[in-house]
């Protein structure tokens, strides 16, 4: 059981490599624990947070989008972007299509 992203950048119509992502589970008392931290690689892509079999619950992406448009030399209207989904076993993708000032995610195969 895992969980991969993808994030590409709209905008310019390429993978935004070098972006930090951190995978958290929220916990029975409501609060959230990180489990891992990476970065997208070249091709804007993280294959698998751990390799720890990950449980049914509800996590969270935070990716850290402030980084990555200040390199370009963008202001950074979402300096981060939060998605919190279910997961409920076997392998979930869940793809950012990104942009200066918006972003769409799906659940993704």
């Amino acid at each position: 059981m895992s969980i991969s992203t993808h994030v590409l950048d709209t905008m310019r119509g390429t993978p935004a490599a070098g972006l930090a992502v951190v995978l958290h589970r929220r916990e029975p008392d409501g609060d959230w624990k990180e489990l891992a931290q990476a970065v997208t690689d070249a091709d804007g892509r993280v294959g698998d947070f751990t390799d720890e079999e990950l449980d049914a619950a509800e996590y969270r992406l935070e990716f850290d989008t402030r980084p990555y448009f200040e390199r370009s030399g963008l202001g950074a209207f979402y300096p981060s972007v939060s998605v919190v989904f279910t997961f409920d076993g076997g392998h979930l993708h869940v793809p950012l299509l990104l942009s200066a000032f918006g972003y769409t995610t799906y659940k993704g195969t």
